[in-house]
């Protein structure tokens, strides 16, 4: 236990902020593992706020942020680019055989 009054307060606040923080953290984790597993531009858009007002609120650091979103992009472009090439092995594994 601290010996000053004032350090309780502050252990009292720091778990408050850390419960507040996972929660958030936790839904971001969840809201870019749906985007990435989405091919819909909109859940990708809505994880990028979601980010965006994490960093904003000090949540999580903002380059890490900007990592995420990054990653999202690039992924949200695989995803778009990925349906394409898959029919094309498909066709020439048929015409192979």
């Amino acid at each position: 236990m601290p010996n000053i009054k004032a350090a309780e307060k502050w252990a009292k606040q720091s778990e408050k902020r850390e419960t507040r923080n996972k929660s958030a953290k936790n839904r971001l984790k969840t809201l870019f593992k749906r985007a990435v597993d989405s091919t819909e531009n909109a859940a990708a858009l809505l994880a990028e706020s979601a980010y965006d007002k994490a960093a904003g609120k000090g949540i999580i650091h903002p380059n890490k942020a900007a990592r995420k979103k990054s990653r999202l992009a690039k992924a949200m472009k695989r995803a778009a680019v990925a349906p394409a090439k898959t029919a094309k092995k498909s066709s020439k594994a048929k015409a192979k055989k």
